[in-house]
C-alpha cells in the first residue's frame, strides 16, 4: 500500500534517507565520547603531524610514514583535515567517522539495488551493515578512521565497476569490453568508469591495505549478480578474459601487499614466538567465532587475547564446518549463486587479517568484520527470501522477522556505544568479558594511574606481567610506577626487561638509559640512548642526553700517556 504511492526510484530514495537518518541517530551519542588511550594518542592526540593540520610537510610525511606499522597516507591526511578545520576535537573526529559509516550504508544500498534490482533485500543488508553491534568498533573508535574510509572507497569502486559493466552491456559486448590492446598486449577496457574504479581502489589501499581482496570480489560479482560468466551464444564465457580485465587491480593488490609486508616487518610475529600450526588453528576458529558473533553479538571486546591452547577436537570440528560449507556453496552455486558469492566474499575478505601472518597481539577483532560481514548478510537476506518463497503471507513473515532482527541490532548497538564513552568504561567492559587479557589490564592500569590510583594501577601492571612476561609495555609501566615510588632496585629489572623485549621502542630505550645514567652507569646508558636514536632519529631528548653523557665520559675518563682516552 505504502510502496504503491511511489515510483521505484522515489521509493529507493526514501529508503536510503531512512537508512541514513536512523544510522545517524543511533550513532549520535558517540559525539560525546572522548579519545581512548589505545592507539588514539599515536594517531591523533600526541601526533604533531596530525595536530598541525594540512601542511605540505605533513602530507609528505603521510606518504612516507610507517608509523604504527602501517602505510595509509589518506587516513593520515583525513585526520589532518579534521584538525585543520576544527582542531584536535574528539567530537569532530567521531562525527566524520559516523558520516562516513552512514555514507557507506547508502552506497551499499544503492550498489545492491543496482546489481540485483531487489530493493528490500538490499535495504535489509544495508541496515544490518549499518546497525550491527559488531561494527561499533569501526565507527566509535577514532583511530579506526582507516576502516570507514577504506570501506568508502571500496563501495565507490564497486559502484564504478558496476557502472562500467552495465554500460558496456548496452552496446556491442565485444567492442565495449575489449576495445584496443594496451602497450603490454593485454586487452583492457577503455571505459572511463573502469579506470575510475582502478583509481578509487588505489585510494582504498592508501586508506587501509585490508581492501587488497577487492579484485577477487569483482570476480565474484562477475559470477553473480552481473552474470558475466555466461553468454547466450557460447554458454560459459571465457574466464581468461574476465581475469585479464582485472590485471591492473591485481597489480595494485600485489604492490600493496609488498609495501605492507615491508612496513610491518618489525611487527610480524616469528614462527618461534607463534608457531604456524597454532596460527592456522586460531584462523580457522576465528572464522567460526566471527559467524557466531554476527548471529549472537555478545561479549564484544576491544581486544581478544590469544588463547593459551586450542583443543584439537574443536579445531577439527571448525575445519570440517568450513570445508563442508565451502563445498556446499560450490555445489549449490548454479541454483543459489548468492550462497557462493556471499560465503566466499566472507571468507576471502577475511584472509588479510585472519592471522596467518600475525601482526599485533589480537587473536581476532570486531573491526575485521566491517567488510567481510556483508557477504554473510547477503546469504541471509536472499536465503530467507528463498526459504519463505513458497509460504503464504511471505511478505508479512519476512517483515516481522527482519524488523525484530534489526530492532535487536539497534538495541545492542546502543548499549555497545556506551562502552566507548571513555577509556575507563571501555577497558572495564573488556576486562569483564575476557580473561587473562594482559593488554587491557595494562591499559586499565594506565587509566587508573592517571586518575591518581597508584596502588590499583600497580596491581594491574603486575597482573599483566604475570599473565604475559614478554609483554614489554606491561614491564615498562610496572617499572616506571615502581621507580616513581622510590623502589629503584625493583624498577630496574622491569625497565631492563622492557628495553630488551622491545628494542624498536625509542621511549623505553631512552627511559632505561636515563635510569642507568641517574644511577651511575653512564657507559651502559650510552647504549640505550643510541638505541633510542636508531629507532627514532628525530628524538631531540635522546640526542641531547647521548651528547651530554659522551661528554661527561670523555672528561672523567683517565688519559693515557699520549693524552688520549683509552
Amino acid at each position: 500500500m505504502f510502496a504503491a504511492h511511489f515510483t521505484r526510484k522515489q521509493l529507493s530514495t526514501v529508503v536510503c534517507l531512512l537508512l541514513t537518518l536512523v544510522t545517524l541517530l543511533v550513532y549520535l551519542p558517540v559525539l560525546h565520547n572522548g579519545f581512548v588511550n589505545y592507539d588514539d594518542p599515536d594517531y591523533i592526540v600526541n601526533n604533531p603531524h596530525v595536530n598541525a593540520g594540512l601542511t605540505w610537510s605533513g602530507i609528505a610525511w603521510a606518504f612516507q610514514s610507517t608509523a604504527n606499522s602501517n602505510w595509509h597516507p589518506l587516513t593520515w591526511i583525513s585526520l589532518m583535515a579534521d584538525c585543520q578545520l576544527f582542531g584536535p576535537n574528539p567530537a569532530v573526529t567521531h562525527l566524520v567517522n559516523v558520516l562516513l559509516h552512514a555514507a557507506n550504508t547508502s552506497l551499499l544500498f544503492f550498489l545492491l539495488n543496482r546489481l540485483t534490482g531487489s530493493l528490500w533485500r538490499g535495504a535489509f543488508v544495508a541496515a544490518l551493515f549499518a546497525w550491527h553491534p559488531l561494527h561499533v568498533e569501526s565507527v566509535a573508535w577514532a583511530s579506526e578512521r582507516k576502516d570507514v574510509l577504506s570501506a568508502f572507497f571500496w563501495m565507490l569502486t564497486l559502484l564504478a565497476y558496476t557502472r562500467f559493466v552495465q554500460k558496456s552491456e548496452v552496446g556491442s559486448r565485444k567492442s565495449e569490453s575489449t576495445n584496443q590492446p594496451s602497450a603490454s598486449g593485454l586487452w583492457l577496457p577503455a571505459s572511463g568508469f573502469y579506470w575510475l574504479a582502478l583509481v578509487l581502489f588505489a585510494c582504498g589501499l592508501m586508506s587501509k591495505p585490508m581492501v587488497v581482496t577487492l579484485p577477487f570480489v569483482l570476480l565474484l560479482l562477475d559470477f553473480w549478480p552481473l552474470n558475466r560468466m555466461w553468454s547466450a551464444e557460447c554458454g560459459v564465457r571465457n574466464f581468461k578474459m574476465l581475469f585479464l580485465e582485472k590485471i591492473p587491480f591485481f597489480a595494485l593488490t600485489i604492490a600493496s601487499c609488498v609495501v605492507t609486508r615491508l612496513v610491518q616487518s618489525g611487527a610480524v610475529w616469528s614462527t618461534a614466538s607463534l608457531p604456524f600450526s597454532f596460527r592456522l588453528a586460531n584462523a580457522l576458529t576465528s572464522c567460526v567465532r566471527y559467524i557466531s558473533k554476527l548471529f549472537c553479538p555478545t561479549d564484544l571486546a576491544l581486544i581478544y587475547p590469544y588463547p593459551h591452547y586450542l583443543p584439537i577436537a574443536g579445531v577439527i570440528a571448525v575445519a570440517l564446518f568450513l570445508t563442508l560449507s565451502s563445498v556446499l556453496a560450490i555445489v549449490l552455486a548454479g541454483r543459489f549463486p548468492y550462497l557462493f558469492v556471499g560465503w566466499f566474499w566472507y571468507l576471502g575478505t577475511l584472509v588479510p587479517v585472519i592471522g596467518i601472518v600475525q601482526a599485533g597481539i589480537q587473536s581476532m577483532a570486531d573491526r575485521y568484520t566491517y567488510l567481510p560481514s556483508i557477504g554473510l548478510f547477503i546469504v541471509v537476506a536472499w536465503g530467507v527470501n528463498d526459504f519463505l518463497n513458497a509460504r503464504p503471507q511471505k511478505a508479512k513473515i519476512a517483515a516481522v522477522a527482519g524488523g525484530l532482527a534489526l530492532a535487536g541490532c539497534l538495541a545492542v548497538t546502543s548499549i555497545q556505544l556506551t562502552y566507548w564513552r571513555n577509556s575507563l568504561t571501555l577497558f572495564l567492559h573488556t576486562a569483564e568479558v575476557t580473561t587473562d587479557n594482559y593488554v587491557v589490564e595494562n591499559c586499565l592500569g594506565k587509566v587508573l594511574e592517571n586518575m591518581g590510583k597508584k596502588d590499583a594501577a600497580e596491581k594491574l601492571y603486575a597482573e599483566s606481567v604475570r599473565v604475559e612476561p614478554d609483554y614489554s609495555l606491561g614491564q615498562y609501566n610496572l617499572g616506571m610506577i615502581l621507580l616513581e615510588q622510590g623502589r629503584a632496585d625493583e624498577a630496574s629489572n622491569y625497565l631492563a626487561a622492557a628495553a630488551q623485549l622491545d628494542p624498536r621502542e625509542p621511549v623505553m630505550q631512552f627511559d632505561f638509559g636515563t635510569f642507568l645514567l641517574q644511577h651511575g652507569r653512564p657507559d651502559e646508558a650510552v647504549k640505550y640512548f643510541k638505541a633510542a636514536l636508531a629507532a627514532k632519529p628525530d628524538f631531540p631528548e635522546a640526542r641531547r642526553s647521548l651528547d651530554e653523557t659522551l661528554g661527561k665520559i670523555k672528561t672523567t675518563s683517565p688519559t693515557n700517556a699520549n693524552g688520549s682516552t683509552p
